[in-house]
């Protein structure tokens, strides 16, 4: 396992739930829910602060891909910011399957005794703890970082 902090990102609509984990990876925990600017100026430089903050060494950002396997208009989006934050850091991001992560964070919640209304404001950090615990896991059964590379497109 390497090891460095990471971040889990769960990119929505209105807001980006934000994790981390130990520098051994072991155990994510959420940070902070970002809400999204709709020129994605705002919300990437805040997840970039938090990357600083944190000192991470990469950045994981969940993929919404159909039960299928295929491609959503969420997928498109979350690809979007993916890449953003690619060209933003200096730091390696990666893509990674997120699918049913939201309902998983949803059910969680509920089971622990919460409304969905008085949940808004965690979910996204929820969902983004179950995306980069995932990417940890399957890293450490595997020994490969999970996901795939974002690659910059522009010149730093």
């Amino acid at each position: 396992m390497r090891p460095g902090v990471r971040l889990g990102i769960d990119v929505g609509k209105a807001r980006i739930g934000v994790a981390r984990c130990d520098f051994h990876g072991m155990l994510a925990t959420p940070v902070e829910t970002v809400p999204r600017d709709g020129d994605g100026s705002a919300d990437v430089a805040r997840i970039s602060a938090i990357a600083a903050e944190q000192d991470a060494v990469e950045v994981v950002v969940g993929l919404p891909l159909s039960l299928s396997g295929g491609s959503t208009p969420s997928t498109d989006d979350a690809v979007g910011f993916a890449q953003r934050l690619a060209d933003a850091l200096e730091i390696p991001v990666r893509l990674v399957d997120e699918r049913l992560s939201t309902v998983t964070a949803q059910s969680a919640l509920r089971s622990s005794g919460r409304t969905q209304k008085g949940s808004r404001k965690i979910i996204d950090q929820v969902a983004a703890v179950i995306i980069l615990q995932h990417a940890l896991d399957a890293e450490r059964a595997s020994t490969v970082p999970a996901g795939t590379p974002v690659r910059k497109t522009t010149e730093s």
